[in-house]
């Protein structure tokens, strides 16, 4: 009986210290830090996968058939304009040039001899004008002679760098055959594709526009150190992807920028009334973004927001909450739904203050 009487009295025991054991740790229970979106006007960089071309590029094909003779600069060499880059063996043109002259010359002395029997009556002014045929067919011939001899002579049409050569010396040209590209890297135009809703945002909101200055991300990730300027819009946009092509031009006078490149255009693009989140108060899943948004009881609810741009340790949310929410600030990987919390809130000021916002 004293037995039963002491394990009656030990459960007892054990129970007051367990209700003990969690009153206390309700007592000290963490508080959660509590805050709320924050509207603005900002602007944030937009990057746009963009495609690098010369603002000069064309392919130097052969305009004649024969032996390629000479060559007369390499692979990467910078050319002036007017400069001999190759010779086609040009001994068949030249002979051509040669009767073609001699043709001429004749028909000219023909021509010659008819007018002056014509001033002595000797011949008809029907003769003479034949004569005048002759020749002038005679000497649009030798052009075309001289012409075919020159296109033997292949020249830069402007300043530039010469890409690959892929014939050599004593190679059999075809008429039209590629010989090398020249690119004049002086200015470079790079292309990027912008979707539907940006270019109509870009085009009618002519006060608040975005800066028509753009930067270019290289393949490292370095910036290009020069500015560049939005100057062209194309006429229509992709049917398949439903986006059109933008055009920025950049000065490359150090000739880092080469034809085909590839990097990222990024753009400046202003907001009005932007709703703005830390960061750090929302969690990923499955590729998207969540915060936890609080009622008036202190219960959690994990909600999927949309995100329209991203600054510096802040997110600006296109969809899922208002300025009216209150959401987890702090201790997001903590929580899970339904969990009822104490917090303290904190105005978006507050919480913004540490925190990088590019606002105007």
């Amino acid at each position: 009986m004293k037995r039963g009487l002491v394990l009656i009295t030990l459960g007892t025991l054990l129970v007051y210290a367990s209700c003990t054991s969690e009153n206390k740790g309700k007592e000290v229970e963490e508080k959660y830090t509590v805050t709320e979106p924050f509207r603005t006007d900002t602007s944030y960089n937009k990057e746009y996968v963009s495609q690098i071309k010369s603002l000069k590029n064309i392919e130097i094909r052969a305009q004649e058939k024969g032996y390629l003779q000479n060559m007369y600069v390499d692979e990467g060499q910078y050319v002036k304009a007017g400069q001999l880059l190759f010779r086609i063996m040009p001994k068949m043109y030249e002979a051509e040039y040669q009767k073609a002259e001699a043709e001429a010359k004749i028909a000219n002395i023909e021509y010659q001899n008819a007018k002056s029997l014509a001033e002595k009556n000797i011949v008809s002014p029907n003769e003479v004008a034949m004569a005048k045929a002759k020749y002038d067919q005679a000497n649009a011939e030798m052009s075309i002679a001289k012409l075919h001899l020159s296109f033997t002579e292949i020249r830069a049409p402007f300043d530039g760098v010469i890409d690959r050569i892929p014939l050599r010396l004593g190679s059999l040209v075809e008429e039209g055959e590629l010989l090398t590209s020249l690119s004049d890297n002086n200015q470079m135009q790079v292309y990027f594709n912008v979707s539907e809703p940006e270019y109509l945002e870009y085009q009618t909101n002519v006060a608040g526009r975005a800066n028509p200055k753009v930067s270019l991300i290289l393949a490292n990730n370095q910036t290009f150190k020069n500015k560049g300027d939005i100057e062209v819009i194309e006429g229509e946009f992709d049917n398949e992807t439903g986006n059109i092509a933008f055009r920025a031009k950049f000065l490359n006078h150090d000739h880092l920028l080469k034809n085909g490149q590839t990097g990222k255009v990024q753009m400046t693009v202003p907001l009005k009334n932007a709703l703005i989140i830390p960061q750090k108060a929302t969690y990923e899943l499955q590729d998207r973004k969540y915060v936890f948004v609080v009622d008036k009881n202190g219960v959690v609810k994990s909600r999927n927001i949309e995100i329209g741009g991203e600054l510096p340790d802040l997110y600006i949310v296109s969809n899922g909450v208002s300025e009216h929410d209150k959401i987890l600030l702090e201790g997001v990987q903590k929580v899970k739904d339904d969990d009822k919390i104490k917090y303290e809130f904190v105005s978006a000021s507050q919480a913004l203050s540490q925190l990088k916002l590019k606002a105007e």
